[in-house]
């Protein structure tokens, strides 16, 4: 008896509806598998056999051949587990035909348990869309599931659990989650600003750079506080709204990160991957494309550490997710997009060893090391990059003296304040921040008084500005204003901006 069920798939971020179909004829015991189903939905048959065994049902009978459509489109995973099964008892009789309406996910252990799979949340979000009534899903992904309103979560925990709810002999009550719970008002963190000794000047570029979500780099020798400095950052950033944090939850969801997590993100993600990371790994990609780094830190922080140690090809393909917020992964099948709208905050020594323009230890690198040193860093990479702050080493003094300066809280306010002036300016547009301003927001929102038109003046002459970085100078001050909460940019503003361009010549000042 032909049997038909739905069940679902992710193709990048978007998903889709895939029907499985499951047919039998009279002959010997035989399963499969057909809609290009990948290795490890092939390995579905023993699955699928044992857990039906084990569950208290009789394996069927006979030939049956599984269709997974639309067969165009490759199939991967082990999601297909659960629908699998619930179609062969279903054809043999076993249990009812009520998969009308219904999506069905699941992977199967021998024992006839549920596992969680990945990708729940963009497939729920797609059965929506279509309009299904309900999905049923492993219990341990159902707080995930039922974050989307409006379709019914039905978990359930074992095979046997699926047919006895399909059959009505058991009621399972859809799974229902208190998003007001889940998305607390204020993000807790173990580490605080107030943490950080000294450093004052860096403190005060980072609160410009979250205001804004500017770009920033650290330049300093090994212990100055760099690392320490940017791990602080995510500490006063301003909290994601529910959207933003369905946005970031889908991206982790499809690359199976959430599982054993809680269901929604609610803090903005901080990546920090090893200098030995891939350009791959970075921007996402694979055979079969995955996203990448710049992708998981979508709306929150990626921290690359010993920037110049990572290598110049990886530094290269940041050049495109850094100016567009976005990265498009392109193969012979397919073309995904995924977004990348992160910060980056790069950490860098002056020179290999460390010690250049270190007033207490000398440096031991000749000049032609240097320079090659820095050569990794080319001039489009470090023009997209808004702020170059120096971090010294800090002096004895402030070494053995308390911590002192303002918490990580006082000044996320003084940070989600200049976010909400941000957010009055771009309604209604799809910029979010200073510093994705399109040029012709840049015309619109960034009046500057005639004393800091004088300023800038001189900086594009002394500095030999690009037109990209002369643009940067601009959204760095608008972002200063905001902090001042003044409507006109004035000459402080970009006078301070100006000075954060400090590497404007490719490190020069170090060579």
């Amino acid at each position: 008896m032909l049997v038909k069920l739905k069940s679902s798939a992710v193709l990048g971020l978007e998903a889709y509806i895939v029907e499985v179909e499951v047919d039998s004829f009279r002959g010997l015991p035989a399963q499969s598998i057909v809609g290009l189903p990948d290795a490890a939905v092939k390995e579905s048959r023993d699955r699928v056999r044992y857990a039906i065994k084990n569950s208290g049902y009789e394996y069927p009978a006979g030939n049956f051949t599984i269709n997974l459509a639309p067969a165009d489109i490759k199939k991967e995973g082990t999601l297909y587990d659960l629908p699998i099964a619930l179609g062969m008892l279903s054809s043999s009789e076993q249990i009812k035909n009520k998969f009308n309406g219904t999506i069905i996910l699941g992977e199967l252990s021998l024992n006839g348990e549920l596992r969680p799979v990945p990708g729940i949340l963009p497939m729920v979000m797609q059965a929506k869309k279509k309009k299904i009534k309900r999905i049923i899903v492993p219990i341990d992904n159902a707080d995930e599931a039922a974050l989307i309103s409006g379709i019914q979560t039905i978990p359930v925990s074992t095979l046997r659990d699926a047919g006895l709810f399909l059959d009505g002999e058991i009621e399972i009550e859809p799974h229902v989650v208190d998003l007001k719970k889940i998305l607390p008002e204020e993000p807790s963190f173990e580490i605080d600003f107030l943490d950080v000794k000294g450093q004052e000047h860096v403190k005060r570029a980072l609160e410009i750079a979250a205001a804004g979500a500017h770009n920033i780099l650290l330049v300093g020798p090994p212990g100055s506080g760099k690392t320490m400095l940017a791990r602080r950052l995510p500490t006063i950033l301003p909290p994601l709204c529910l959207e933003e944090a369905l946005e970031v939850t889908q991206l982790y969801s499809v690359t199976g990160f959430l599982r054993g997590k809680a269901a929604l993100i609610t803090k903005r993600p901080f990546r920090s991957p090893h200098h030995t990371t891939s350009d791959i790994g970075i921007v996402g990609g694979g055979r079969i494309p995955r996203p990448g780094e710049v992708s998981l830190a979508h709306l929150g922080v990626l921290f690359l550490d010993e920037f110049l140690e990572f290598d110049r090809k990886v530094l290269e393909v940041l050049r495109q997710p850094l100016e567009d917020g976005m990265v498009t992964i392109s193969r012979a099948a397919t073309s995904l997009t995924y977004p990348a709208e992160f910060m980056l905050v790069a950490a860098m020594n002056p020179c290999p060893c460390g010690n250049f323009g270190d007033r207490l230890k000398p440096c031991q690198c000749p000049p032609q090391k240097v320079q090659r040193y820095w050569s990794k860093m080319s001039g489009p990479l470090l023009d997209r990059i808004d702020l170059h702050i120096e971090v010294p080493r800090l002096k004895k003094e402030d070494l053995m003296a308390k911590p002192q300066g303002e918490n990580s809280k006082i000044v996320r306010e003084r940070v989600r304040a200049a976010r909400k002036i941000q957010e009055e300016r771009f309604k209604g547009s799809s910029t979010h921040s200073n510093a994705r301003m399109l040029p012709s927001q840049n015309k619109k929102f960034c009046g500057l008084e005639r004393e800091a038109q004088t300023i800038l003046k001189d900086a594009i002459l002394h500095l030999n500005l690009s037109g990209r970085a002369y643009d940067r100078i601009i959204k760095v001050s608008r972002t200063i204003a905001d902090l001042d909460s003044s409507d006109l940019i004035q000459a402080k503003h970009v006078a301070e901006a100006t000075q954060y361009r400090s590497l404007e010549k490719g490190g020069e000042m170090y060579v």
